[in-house]
């Protein structure tokens, strides 16, 4: 098996752009690796990728860029294996995707506090970025808000990046801006972008095939998964009354309850 690549080739899919071939691989792997026994030829990996009409020769470039990625290593045998390395990244994943958590008034906040020297810009941007990615808003240069039920995410991600020793973490149930916190809220998160993201992926709905569950449930899971990141699930009372968080929430519970089962036996099938 080849060695463990570097921090910043196995975490999360920063890049991710829904719907493209590589993406949906990536989907792909990430929900039924695990469940498969950890392990897949490469003709069944391709083949599954043909049920959500990838051509093979896509599949094999898209799947040639994962290993690169580390996502996956090639077993002594030929066949593809999950690289241990990038399990975190998924058991993080699989908390995020399915369930999704909203702060009440009553939860904690966590603030991040950077210093990273000037000689360390590269670190500076992979941590804003990192930052970003899971929730976090932009209170000021360095210093940033999240919900305090990421603490031990945010810990992994400063690990992860060899960060914890330029952070400092605090924990607050009351913030208190110059402002209102709603108005303040609206300064820290980009909630438009937020809404677009939520509007995109309720749009996404339409084209879903639920006659082919395979397909149309990792095209669900490909369209939704970089939302529950973004999205902190601030409170209620800090979000616009028209907000869509709490239906798109509720849309991808109602689909993935009804096509995961049937989408999971097809890829059993599949590498048989």
């Amino acid at each position: 098996m080849t060695a463990r690549p570097s921090a910043g080739l196995v975490l999360d899919d920063i890049d991710a752009r829904p719907g493209s071939t590589t993406s949906l691989l990536r989907t792909l792997i990430g929900l039924y690796l695990r469940p498969l026994g950890g392990r897949i030829t490469p003709a069944a990996l391709v083949r599954l990728a043909g049920d959500l009409g990838i051509p093979a020769a896509r599949a094999r470039t898209a799947i040639t860029r994962l290993k690169q990625r580390g996502l996956l290593v090639a077993a002594p045998d030929g066949d593809y294996v999950l690289n241990p390395a990038a399990l975190p990244m998924l058991e993080r994943g699989d908390r995020r995707i399915f369930a999704v958590r909203t702060m009440t008034e009553a939860d904690e906040w966590m603030l991040v506090s950077a210093t990273v020297p000037e000689t360390r810009r590269d670190l500076r941007h992979q941590l804003r970025r990192r930052l970003q990615f899971v929730g976090a808003g932009a209170v000021s240069a360095g210093l940033w808000i999240l919900p305090g039920h990421l603490a031990e995410e945010v810990e992994q991600l400063l690990a992860e990046l060899d960060a914890r020793a330029f952070t400092t973490l605090f924990r607050t149930t009351d913030p208190k801006p110059a402002d209102p916190l709603p108005a303040a809220a609206a300064r820290w998160w980009d909630l438009a972008a937020l809404r677009a993201e939520h509007e995109r992926f309720q749009a996404s709905l339409g084209d879903l095939d639920e006659t082919q569950p395979f397909d149309a449930y990792v095209r669900l899971i490909d369209s939704w998964r970089v939302l529950p990141y973004i999205d902190p699930g601030l409170p209620r009372s800090l979000l616009p009354d028209d907000w869509p968080g709490e239906r798109s929430v509720q849309e991808f519970a109602r689909m993935s309850s009804e096509l995961a089962p049937r989408a999971l036996a097809h890829a059993r099938g599949a590498v048989r």
